[in-house]
């Protein structure tokens, strides 16, 4: 037994030194974006996720004169003080307090041009159908939303999708007790819990990460207990996740209302999710379910893999882990997509240009 895992050790070791090889030979490719500085003032108003807005943040201070961040709560204070040429919301959602849309009402009453950009679309329309309301400008990175808000009533709105914040979503050295087979991060939402049960007794003898909330929900939990880690990972540990995992599986949430969403217009998802970008950016193989934007910015069978049932998805699993170099290219081609095309620093650019 002590062999067989020393053997095991040593080739995962020399597996993960030639994976992190060939990314540090990607990365050495990847052309930066030029940036453009604009000779204007931002007010950014995060929403209090790091994976996010640390990305946004320093986009932000690469491309503006400057830059202040503020608490939701401090805005229209902040505002008034330093008279910004934008104030920019992140989501306007969760964490926000009861009177950030009055804040909002008066901060365009004093003259100054304020921008949302709804990052969790179409899950929250029962919110965001009248948040939109009060902006000067609405983003969404829901392709399917901006027809819906400009319905709502609200005069100019603007599809800008997600990115990744490639300081923080890069290849890494990790440890081996993160080192996984096949590995999903996220909360057990009810089409993510079918998957892994129809999934869960070709998985029952592979290396596996099963990590969020809401998993108590699975039905084999017989095979599957063992792998799953019932807690919110920080952005900091996933990212170590996804460069230990061989495979990565994406599955979207639903987005019918009900379905652990408040989606009451029942609005259709059609955009990916950020972590899309997060695991291609750590140089690992990601499998995902399809969503109808995804061709716009990965090439499926290229520099991504898709699956439509967890039948395609098991084969593909099974194939993946038998043809190590197939994996590696896929994953070195999304690792270069990602860090060239589909950063923050583009999605800021982007955004601004609407201005």
């Amino acid at each position: 037994m002590k062999n067989t895992r020393r053997k095991q050790s040593y080739l995962d070791g020399y597996a993960e030194g030639v994976r992190l090889g060939g990314c540090e030979a990607i990365l050495q490719r990847v052309k930066q974006p030029e940036t453009v500085i604009r000779n204007m003032k931002v007010l950014y108003v995060p929403q209090g996720f790091e994976a996010i807005d640390g990305g946004v943040i320093a986009a932000l201070q690469m491309t503006v004169s400057k830059c202040i961040v503020v608490n939701a709560a401090h805005m229209k204070e902040y505002a008034a003080i330093h008279r910004p040429d934008l104030v920019l919301v992140m989501n306007g959602l969760h964490v926000f307090p009861e009177n950030h849309l009055s804040q909002i009402d008066e901060i365009r009453a004093l003259g100054i041009r304020t921008a949302i950009w709804f990052v969790d679309d179409p899950y929250f329309t029962e919110a965001t159908a009248d948040i939109c309301l009060h902006y000067d400008l609405v983003f969404t990175h829901e392709i399917r939303a901006v027809p819906f808000y400009q319905n709502q009533g609200a005069k100019h709105v603007h599809h800008v999708p997600l990115g990744v914040n490639t300081s923080l979503f890069s290849p890494r050295k990790i440890s081996s007790d993160v080192q996984y087979d096949v590995c999903f991060i996220g909360n057990g939402f009810w089409n993510r819990i079918s998957l892994f049960d129809e999934l869960a007794p070709f998985l029952s003898n592979k290396r596996v990460l099963i990590a969020g909330g809401q998993w108590s929900r699975l039905q084999r939990q017989d095979l599957l207990a063992s792998f799953i880690k019932p807690d919110w990972i920080p952005p900091v540990e996933t990212v170590d996740y996804y460069n230990g995992a061989k495979i990565v599986i994406n599955m979207h949430r639903p987005h019918e209302y009900g379905l652990d969403n408040r989606n009451t217009h029942q609005i259709a998802a059609g955009s990916i999710n950020p972590r899309t970008y997060e695991m291609n950016a750590c140089g690992t193989l990601q499998i995902t379910d399809i969503r109808e934007d995804l061709p716009n910015y990965y090439r499926p069978g290229y520099d991504i893999e898709t699956y439509e049932n967890s039948a395609e998805l098991q084969d593909k699993i099974s194939y993946y882990l038998k043809n190590e170099e197939e994996r590696l290219a896929v994953a070195w081609r999304s690792l270069y997509t990602t860090h060239e095309k589909h950063t923050f620093q583009t999605r800021i650019q982007m955004l601004l240009s609407y201005l």
